[in-house]
Formats: structure tokens, sequence, C-alpha cells
């Protein structure tokens, strides 16, 4: 019986810390990227470059350490590929992002140079939600999943 309880008590600990980590909001309105630690938020800015933020569970902002990010996007046969570099407490682009509406993105994050890339892949959709205040790329109204969202709304 003290087992199952002990078992128990791990399972709810478990899971609110998993349901913690799921409620990080991006600061900045960006989307989160939740594969890494500590996590990213990947934003477009207004003149078209790439913002990498990295932020600690409760989802403030932390410095940049010593993370490499690269980011591959755009046509497939002659993708655009983006180097960045420390910007304050946030990385920052070498290049604007190509023209589109809706680019294929793969970002790969090293946390230290000689660790092992994250790779995290998603469309990069530009296109304004018609539910919530942010692009779709980073969306956070609760329409229908990750994926497909309601009716013309894709993720």
């Amino acid at each position: 019986m003290k087992t199952n309880i002990i078992a128990l008590a791990a399972l709810i600990t478990g899971l609110t810390f998993a349901n913690a980590a799921e409620k990080i909001k991006a600061p900045n309105g960006g989307r989160i990227i939740d594969s890494v630690e500590p996590h990213a938020e990947f934003l477009i800015t207004a003149d078209k470059k790439i913002e990498i933020r990295f932020l600690d569970d409760a989802g403030k902002v932390v410095a940049p350490a010593a993370q490499i990010v690269t980011v591959t996007m755009g046509d497939r046969a002659n993708p655009t590929k983006l180097a960045f570099a420390k910007d304050g407490d946030k990385l920052v682009s070498d290049k604007v992002i190509p023209d589109g509406k809706e680019l294929p993105v793969v970002v790969q994050i090293k946390t230290a140079p000689d660790a092992k890339s994250v790779t995290a892949k998603f469309s990069l959709n530009l296109a304004k939600c018609s539910s919530c205040a942010h692009l779709e790329y980073a969306c956070t109204c609760a329409h229908g999943g990750e994926e497909k969202g309601h009716e013309g709304h894709d993720h």
C-alpha cells in the first residue's frame, strides 16, 4: 500500500511538472521550441530577421551562453542558411528570412560546441491567425491542436 501511494505521488508530481513546461508562454509572441533546455523562443522581427531567446522553466529569458543556432529555410532546392550572433539577451540572425508566406524551417541548436544538435522542424506560416493576436507559426489559441486547427487554420 505504501509503495502504491509513493508511486501515485511520483506520478502526480511528474504530471505537474509536465503541465508547467507546457504552459511556458513566449514573452515576445514567438514560437516556443521546447525540445531543447533551456527552451527557446523563435521570433520573426519587423525587419524580417530571426531572434532566438532562451527561457527557463518559468518562461523567463536567460542570456545565451555557449549555444550555437543555425536555421535553414525556404526553397529546398536553394535553401537560405542563417547563422546567429549574440545581441544582449538574445541571438539575432545574420540575414533576413527569404520571401514567402509559408516556408519550411529547420532549426538546429547546440547547447555547447561539442554537444549534439537538437533539431526542430516546422512550417513558418506568416499569415495572421484569425483567432489570436499572433502569426500562425506562433499561434497560441486552443482551436484544434498543433498540426491542424479549425477550418482554414493550419499550424
